[in-house]
């Protein structure tokens, strides 16, 4: 995971805020040194041919030879932190087979060792029959030593406090945290962008992303350039004004989810830092490709 940006001076912010950045975008453009190939970001491990926020994704991720791997982290009803996208258990494990009568199928209701009762994977195929919601601490585990992690922080309803459960989960990992701020190889993100603060407060060295599901505006972004260190948007919201006015503030940016080729090679072209995706290796073999 490259560096991120220096911040440029406030009058970059107040530019910003007029609508008064094309100058600016221009020039940030050209930066030198900017590198040309975006960070291949593996949405969930490998979810393309792997059940998503699994072991067995984040492994395969490796295999395909991802930069980094994008995992979402909720809480159990007894305060563990695990990897799972949906605020419910359904769609991706068989949990109305094993707790038939339960009323409600979300995580936050479930223990860790209830949880540990489910399979995750064969909702996908047979083959990943038995593949358990892993921890947080057993994901980054199975990241191993050179692959780097972008942590979203998955807040559902009724959730509070979670940008600060994280930071302390980060903080009980023995080594881990000095080790990630020194190599610039841990990113926590959220579309919740009070709980993104939240874990900025508690942990002002990690690198912190904001994500948009809209594209986001001058001030959003204004404000981002102040305290963060990436706005990342959904790549059909993503277009060559939106990147010239995120670098020029020296904010980095990362597309998601973006599967198909020419969707990738368009996002290249844009210049964008990381590309977000359901499939690493063809992103991999898209960029080798030139």
């Amino acid at each position: 995971m490259r560096l991120s940006r220096s911040a440029r001076p406030a009058l970059v912010v107040s530019l910003l805020v007029a609508g008064l950045t094309a100058p600016i975008a221009t020039a940030a453009a050209g930066e030198p040194g900017r590198s040309d190939r975006p960070d291949v970001i593996a949405h969930r491990g490998s979810s393309g041919v792997a059940p998503e926020n699994t072991l067995a994704a984040i492994t395969t991720a490796r295999e395909h030879r991802a930069d980094s791997v994008e995992v979402d982290v909720q809480r159990t009803a007894d305060g563990e932190l695990v990897l799972l996208h949906d605020c419910t258990l359904e769609r991706t494990t068989d949990v109305e087979e094993v707790f038939p009568d339960r009323e409600s199928y979300a995580l936050s209701d479930f223990t860790s060792d209830e949880l540990a009762r489910l399979d995750a994977g064969s909702w996908l195929s047979p083959e990943f029959a038995g593949e358990p919601i892993p921890t947080l601490r057993e994901g980054i585990r199975a990241l191993g030593p050179r692959t780097d992690l972008l942590l979203e922080v998955k807040v559902c309803a009724g959730e509070e406090d979670l940008g600060k459960a994280v930071a302390d989960a980060l903080r009980e990992i023995p080594g881990y945290l000095p080790r990630a701020v020194a190599t610039d190889s841990l990113v926590v993100q959220s579309f919740d962008h009070d709980e993104t603060r939240a874990f900025h407060d508690e942990l002002p060295e990690v690198s912190v992303g904001l994500l948009f599901g809209a594209r986001p505006t001058d001030a959003e972004l204004a404000d981002a350039a102040g305290w963060a260190q990436q706005a990342n948007p959904r790549h059909t919201l993503t277009d060559q004004a939106l990147v010239d006015q995120v670098h020029a503030l020296g904010l980095d940016i990362n597309v998601w989810t973006v599967n198909a080729e020419s969707d990738m090679r368009a996002m290249i072209d844009l210049g964008v830092d990381g590309v977000i995706t359901d499939y690493p290796q063809v992103l991999r073999e898209v960029l080798r490709a030139g």
